[in-house]
């Protein structure tokens, strides 16, 4: 179902002792405007990887792959801290038509700086440095399909892969005590055709008139809000439904994340 095949319906709620019918959206696979995408966390993927995660969110695919390396950047050297840092990057088919390597461009371009930086932050922000110690966590995204919230799949990705990388150091002896101190995820969300719909489809996201990333923890902190107006402007009232709908929608990938890693214990 395209963009332009989008239904409105009719669905009833409650308020207060009244029901009443609200019209409703109904999106590609029949999901409703706050409703996100089919999403899948296959761990283990990689097995030579010390925490390896495919996660499938509609049909984004990526690749989330934790690798931990004895020894920290020479500016962090005998700080008893530790680092985790991120790469991103795309397969040539992961969209529609190919994209050269940017190993063949030579350079890096800047969206794919911007992504890695963001993963980074992301993931630096639920680990504590001291207990991880002198170690560096890196942690490889590999975009295999591409079909809109790359990014934000890649952060709810890694993490998971992150918790399964902690935890083998952690049953093999090598930490006393988890420095992961909650789990984060991301989500969009986005106001298209004057509606807030959670987790953009890559059809949506081109038709959009405003654009959101949400990074949040498991504990309701706040990592990343980047909100872009497309075509004019938005209002406090939009930008506060759309945090409010990316919250409810952050917390169903962190259920899903938990899911995850209890199966692995």
């Amino acid at each position: 179902m395209g963009l332009s095949e989008q239904k409105w319906g009719k669905v009833s709620i409650m308020r207060g002792m009244t029901k009443v019918e609200v019209a409703e959206l109904y999106r590609g696979g029949g999901r409703g405007a706050h409703e996100a995408r089919e999403l899948k966390l296959t761990p283990g993927f990689v097995a030579t990887a010390e925490g390896s995660v495919l996660i499938e969110v509609g049909h984004t695919r990526v690749l989330c792959n934790a690798t931990v390396e004895n020894g920290v950047p020479g500016w962090m050297r005998n700080s008893g801290r530790g680092w985790v840092t991120a790469e991103y990057g795309m397969l040539p088919r992961a969209t529609l038509t190919r994209s050269p390597r940017e190993a063949e461009k030579g350079k890096i371009g800047g969206r794919t700086h911007e992504i890695q930086r963001l993963i980074g932050r992301s993931l630096r922000s639920v680990v504590d440095m001291k207990l991880l110690g002198e170690r560096t966590v890196i942690l490889d995204c590999d975009v295999l399909q591409a079909d809109g919230g790359t990014r934000t799949a890649a952060i709810t990705g890694a993490c998971t892969a992150l918790a399964l990388a902690l935890g083998k150091l952690l049953q093999a002896g090598s930490l006393k005590e988890s420095p992961l101190r909650e789990m984060v995820a991301a989500t969009s969300v986005g106001v298209v055709d004057g509606r807030v719909l959670l987790d953009l489809a890559y059809e949506e996201d081109s038709r959009a008139e405003v654009d959101m990333n949400v990074v949040m923890t498991s504990g309701g902190g706040l990592v990343e809000t980047q909100a872009t107006a497309e075509k004019g402007t938005y209002t406090r009232k939009q930008l506060d439904e759309m945090l409010d709908v990316a919250e409810a929608g952050i917390r169903e990938l962190l259920a899903a994340q938990r899911a995850c890693l209890a199966g692995q214990a």
